[in-house]
């Protein structure tokens, strides 16, 4: 690795909070809630992937934040061939987001590694997710103390994969792409956006996937110490 890093960027849904799990669980409490009886197991294995489409579209500015929130869920009902009203999708949504944060499960290894950079590394999030949320999630999960700066994707008016993204966030931690390094779960909003403009980056490869050899990867939190 590059002795001169100083600084490490990382993502923080599917990277170190445990975002499936926690959305499962958020999921399963606003169907009690809501007195909707759908099977969630059903429900999550067509969400998630359409969760990824329309996250995707939302990078590329395709589709914005409300159009997110209510598409993805209605398209997952259509998919499972479960009738639910509009109203109650808009419903669905705002609860999802009230609710995602009381449940705050990170992955395996993320204090200990975090422990293990502190000392070393000013530390950061880089994030996509939605401001009012995104705070929430590093405070309940108790991890907000580690990082020094976190720029999400509404501050910048852009999203990874966009440089713009990264530059804000080095400017905002005042340091370089040179002496900076990015980790996340996403090979196309994280990896390559951090690649393109110059930045380093390691692959979180969280969802298993077949990435491009040279690309430096680990499958499990711990294994990035081997790199600092």
């Amino acid at each position: 690795m590059n002795n001169s890093i100083t600084d490490i960027f990382f993502d923080l849904d599917h990277t170190l909070w445990d975002f499936d799990k926690n959305s499962g669980l958020t999921f399963e409490y606003i169907f009690k809630k809501n007195a909707l009886n759908v099977s969630l197991e059903t429900f999550l294995k067509h969400y998630e992937p359409i969760n990824l489409k329309y996250w995707k579209l939302y990078r590329e500015e395709q589709i914005d934040k409300e159009s997110l929130r209510f598409q993805r869920l209605n398209e997952t009902f259509n998919a499972i061939n479960v009738k639910v009203e509009p109203e109650l999708i808009y419903k669905l949504s705002e609860d999802y987001i009230k609710y995602l944060t009381t449940h705050n499960h990170i992955f395996e290894g993320t204090i200990e590694l975090l422990d293990y950079l502190k000392p070393k590394y000013r530390l950061h999030i880089i994030t996509n997710g939605f401001e009012e949320v995104q705070q929430h999630k590093l405070e309940k999960s108790k991890i907000d103390h580690y990082f020094e700066t976190v720029t999400n994707s509404e501050m910048v008016g852009v999203k990874k994969p966009n440089p713009l993204m990264f530059n804000f966030a080095l400017d905002l931690a005042k340091t370089t792409k040179e002496n900076s390094i990015m980790i996340g779960d996403n090979y196309e909003a994280d990896i390559l956006g951090a690649l393109n403009m110059g930045l380093d980056a390691i692959c979180f490869n969280y969802h298993k996937v077949s990435i491009d050899s040279s690309i430096k990867q680990v499958n499990h939190l711990l294994e990035l110490k081997a790199f600092f």
